[in-house]
């Protein structure tokens, strides 16, 4: 654990599993609020939604319609979807293999339309994707504090996410109003949000940012996993011969992989989770914690509302838990197998962070990870790219985000 001073308040960086697991998992009732954050919080949807609001009722309210849509008792009923999306992106890329990181975009997305809005994307012209690529960018400027000491004229982040007249806002607003007052849309996550509005006096920013939390917590997760999936493939291909004679031995040639395999696919459950450990999505574990009390570990003191920061890079590649942090080495998560290491918890990996403010959308990207990356493992051989004379091009696993 480290500690950095920004003038009289302290940030608490946490780099070790163990004590990320002391502390925001099994104390997850005192580290379940969030400490003030100005920019990402006040220049974007502030107490609105619930990635930034402290902890307290309209938390747990808001926790608890988010998980109408995305809960995971919910997540189970969107197999079927997921699994013709995924079956679609495998025929995109048999027919564009160079534009991959659009297909996945297009897949990831249309998974979280079909569940929030009622409706497909079918292709990446949809002005969906790219008003939610944009949001996103906005929103990952605006978690950098400093950004809020610039001027307005010369800082468009300000305009990013909420407040005044935000891009996020009226457009997941407009997206939300249209799928539950649409009499064709059929039955979606939008419309059960609009039936509870009334009784919760919900207002617009709120409906708004529970419409865009559902890109956040399923769209953007999955897509950048996918990317990372085939860099792993390319860098280490060593790991791809035991992926296939599972499948050929589990699945065989005739037809592709379904969710039902998945308990007879050990090796490509473990690649999966190598996946997300390897490069996980949001490397400092999202936002901040904040205990709601003064709070003691090991003789030290966390002050009520100090910034509390998981540092999943650190954790995810730490030598006593990852031996070799940078190989990307499936068996780590092969049970009983020599290079497996304990490590807090049934998952083996902390990327969708912890406690109570573990992300939302876990059960669904890890539902259409699994579905997805069994499927390309089946039905591709994905290797490196080829220069001019055929000769194929390195990659570096440190050059990429």
């Amino acid at each position: 654990m480290i500690t950095f001073w920004t003038g009289r308040r302290p940030t608490i960086w946490i780099c070790d599993a163990w004590a990320a697991n002391d502390l925001l998992d099994k104390r997850a009732a005192i580290y379940a609020s969030r400490p003030r954050m100005v920019v990402f919080s006040e220049l974007g949807a502030g107490q609105s939604n619930l990635v930034n609001m402290y902890y307290g009722d309209r938390w747990r309210l808001h926790r608890k319609l988010t998980h109408m849509g995305v809960g995971l008792q919910q997540v189970r009923k969107y197999r079927d979807f997921q699994n013709d999306e995924s079956k679609l992106v495998a025929f995109e890329l048999l027919s564009e293999p160079k534009e991959y990181v659009r297909h996945f975009e297009r897949y990831a997305t249309s998974v979280v339309s079909i569940i929030g809005f009622g409706r497909r994307v079918a292709s990446y012209s949809d002005p969906i994707i790219t008003e939610v690529i944009a949001v996103m960018q906005r929103a990952a400027e605006l978690n950098v504090p400093v950004l809020a000491k610039f001027p307005n004229w010369m800082a468009p982040w300000k305009q990013g996410l909420g407040k005044g007249q935000g891009r996020g806002r009226p457009f997941f607003y407009a997206l939300a109003e249209e799928a539950a007052t649409n009499p064709n849309t059929q039955q979606c996550y939008m419309k059960k949000i609009f039936e509870e509005a009334p009784k919760h006096n919900l207002s617009r920013m709120e409906i708004s940012s529970l419409s865009g939390n559902l890109f956040g917590a399923g769209s953007d997760t999955s897509s950048s996993t996918l990317i990372t999936f085939v860099l792993a493939c390319c860098a280490f291909p060593e790991t791809l011969s035991k992926a296939w004679e599972e499948l050929d031995r589990v699945v065989g040639p005739h037809r592709s992989p379904t969710f039902q395999d998945e308990p007879n696919l050990p090796y490509i459950k473990a690649f999966v989770k190598e996946v997300l450990r390897w490069r996980s999505v949001a490397v400092i574990g999202g936002q901040p914690h904040a205990p709601i009390k003064d709070d003691h570990y090991k003789g030290w003191l966390i002050p009520r509302d100090t910034w509390v920061q998981g540092n999943v890079w650190a954790i995810h590649h730490h030598e006593r838990e990852f031996p070799d942090p940078d190989r990307f080495h499936p068996e780590r998560y092969i049970e009983d197998s020599p290079y497996a290491r304990p490590f807090p918890g049934e998952k083996g990996y902390m990327t969708f962070g912890w406690g109570r403010r573990v992300c939302s959308g876990q059960g669904l990207a890890e539902q259409g990870t699994f579905i997805t990356i069994a499927r390309l493992l089946w039905g591709f051989k994905i290797e490196k790219a080829l220069d001019g004379e055929g000769k194929e091009i390195p990659v570096n696993i440190f050059d990429y985000t």
